[in-house]
């Protein structure tokens, strides 16, 4: 397989989701260029409208009118977050401090996943929530007057640490949150690019109240969980390198990036600048000779979303790949352990499933086989990948679902692909 070219993937789906809400909450217009048009992004989209703000369609270039901490109208309808546990998440936190009621709905992959993790904290602030089956949605989020918190979680996820952090703004109460490990830190960089208070304290964030958010203007940069497989794409190629301008390469989003240099890939981060509080740059990969490595601990987080690609690019490196510390795998669209693992065994492939984790065993050998998604975005796209791979025949069953994240990726794998 040759591979060559530049691609600049679409916009970043944790900023584009944090752009939309923060521009919402703020005093005035704000205007969000580069925003990431897809279903999920959309769910956040509608959520706000169905809150009485004047969120335009997704575009290159849009103007969002604020309505300030307070603004938000009762909603006359159910709240349907799609497939996003991120809308569902940050705005339980947002509407958690209104003096309204709240209801979450979404679809069946969205309504299997744990909500307790907000539920938690939000109700330690004082918010009352409640779960319709189990932990999941549908969910009624009875919003009011919040106290002050300070929370430590025991896994480390940006969306429980956002929800917080915006259930004390929205309620203008101070707040912390301290985690096991860093998770993405969007959330707090652009709070303070709009002039909010975030401190570092003793190992955990805290929120200083504010009585209004300014406006700002926001460029989304490309996404790094999507540009990370096309990394990965370079790195499994036999000739030829590609670039990625203008990728987030925030600390927190680049464990990937890592993971592929130490499993021998040639990964260049060049043209580095800031641009509304998030460091950017091209991404310059092209292959080497891969072997297995070992992921864990802290830098799960980093690449959480990345997990299931990694597990894909060892199954095609030589020697073992051992992942712990991804439990919170279990819990995403699909159990993308279970999944990864079946999926790699049904090509052939010798990998087996950890409580946390996998262990996969790289082999040369041609791929073949038809991969279950289970709806699931990430592992539609990481097996979409193999199937580039010499003498591989890999069908996947739902190409459609990539819509979530990344539209047009099919369309960009064929043209990256060269023969």
């Amino acid at each position: 397989m040759n591979i060559g070219g530049s691609i600049r993937v679409p916009g970043d789906k944790s900023i584009s989701h944090r752009a939309l809400i923060l521009a919402a909450l703020g005093s005035g217009v704000s205007t969000v260029r580069g925003i990431l048009d897809s279903h999920d992004v959309r769910s956040t989209a509608s959520v706000l409208r169905a809150l009485g703000v004047d969120v335009p369609a997704l575009a290159p270039e849009m103007r969002v009118h604020g309505v300030e901490l307070h603004g938000l109208r009762a909603p006359g309808r159910d709240l349907d977050c799609g497939n996003s546990g991120t809308t569902t998440r940050l705005m339980a936190g947002v509407v958690a401090a209104q003096p309204f009621t709240s209801r979450f709905v979404g679809d069946e992959s969205l309504s299997r996943r744990p909500m307790r993790r907000i539920i938690r904290p939000l109700e330690a602030m004082g918010a009352r929530l409640q779960c319709e089956r189990g932990e999941g949605l549908p969910m009624v989020v009875y919003g009011g007057r919040l106290r002050a918190v300070d929370w430590r979680t025991e896994v480390a996820s940006a969306q429980v640490k956002s929800a917080i952090l915006l259930a004390g703004l929205a309620a203008e109460v101070p707040v912390s949150v301290a985690e096991p490990f860093l998770s993405r830190d969007h959330t707090e960089r652009m709070l303070r690019s709009r002039g909010v208070r975030v401190l570092d304290r003793d190992g955990a964030v805290a929120l200083e109240p504010v009585s209004s958010l300014a406006a700002a203007d926001v460029d989304v940069p490309a996404d790094p969980s999507s540009a990370a497989f096309f990394a990965a794409l370079a790195a499994m190629a036999d000739h030829g390198e590609l670039l990625l301008p203008d990728v987030c390469v925030n600390p927190t989003r680049t464990g990937f990036l890592q993971v592929l240099r130490r499993m021998g890939a040639r990964v260049e981060i060049v043209d580095e600048a800031v641009r509304g509080g998030e460091p950017v740059a091209t991404l310059r990969v092209s292959a080497g000779a891969l072997h297995g490595t070992d992921i864990a601990g802290d830098e799960v987080p980093s690449m959480v979303d990345e997990i299931s690609l990694a597990a894909c690019v060892a199954a095609r490196a030589e020697g073992i790949t051992k992942i712990t510390g991804a439990g919170e795998l279990r819990v995403k669209e699909s159990d993308r352990i279970a999944t990864v693992v079946a999926n790699l065994r049904t090509l052939g492939v010798d990998a087996e499933e950890l409580p946390d984790g996998m262990v996969v065993h790289g082999s040369r050998a041609p791929l073949r086989g038809a991969i279950t998604t289970h709806g699931d975005h990430r592992i539609a796209m990481a097996f979409g990948l193999l199937g580039t791979t010499d003498g591989a025949a890999i069908e996947i069953d739902d190409r459609a679902c990539v819509e979530v994240s990344f539209p047009g990726f099919w369309e960009l794998l064929a043209g990256a692909v060269q023969g």
